[in-house]
Formats: C-alpha cells, structure tokens, sequence
C-alpha cells in the first residue's frame, strides 16, 4: 500500500448531551459531535465524545466517529477514534482509523488524523492514510 497525505480545514459543532444516571455525578462531559471537512477529505461526520478536563487545561478525551465522503475521490465512509490528553495545554493526541470499518472505495483503509487549532480557533487536519 502507498502512503499518501490528506490535509484541510474542518468546521465542528459541538453540542453537550446528558450522561447517564451511572455517569451523571462523575464531573465527565458528553458531546456529540458533527464535522464537515474540507479539501482532499471532502466529507462530514458524525460522533460522541467523553471527556474531562481542569482548570489548568489539563484533562482528557475519547471520542468516535463516522465520516462518510470521498478522500481524494474515492466514496466511502469510515470510523475514527480518538483517544487524546492534555497536559496543561500540551495535547497528545492518538486519532486512528478503526480497523476494518471502510466501506466502498475506502475498504481496506488505514491512517493516522492529526487536528491542528489555530489561536483564533480554526481547525484543520493532516491524515496520513494508505488504501490498498
């Protein structure tokens, strides 16, 4: 398989959603999650996010989610999950393509998501991904 870099800016809305009664008093935070991205992944997504974090900017996210679209003309959809931290605004971030979960043109892809936040809160991303 060849390697190959996808980069763009992305639009994201977040909207806060109710823990469950297990969850509700644990100080966690639920999202979901909805993506339009741009450029040579022209595709939206959709997903739910768990995450923490303190007043330091320290704390911690997982998330999935599905987008569905086309990367570099190829339609399909797949699954991203992500598996980030933040110590005190340093991220560490791990966003990868679930094994298995391409559809269409894009079964059988791999790849790595880094997202970028510019100061004045734009968002773009650089994906490393390899189809067969």
């Amino acid at each position: 398989m060849t390697s190959h870099t996808a980069t763009g800016p992305f639009d994201v809305k977040l909207a806060p959603q109710p823990l469950s009664d297990v969850a509700e008093h644990s100080g966690l935070g639920r999202m979901s999650i909805a993506k339009q991205f741009h450029g040579t992944l022209e595709a939206s997504s959709a997903g739910e996010m768990l995450g923490w974090r303190d007043a330091s900017g320290s704390g911690g996210y997982v998330a999935m989610e599905r987008v569905r679209g086309t990367l570099d003309g190829r339609a399909g959809s797949f699954l991203l999950q992500h598996s980030s931290t933040m110590t005190r605004g340093e991220p560490a971030q791990s966003i990868t393509v679930v094994p298995d979960s391409g559809t269409g043109a894009l079964a059988g892809l791999t790849g790595r998501m880094v997202v970028d936040i510019a100061p004045g809160g734009a968002h773009s991303y650089r994906f490393e991904y390899a189809l067969p």
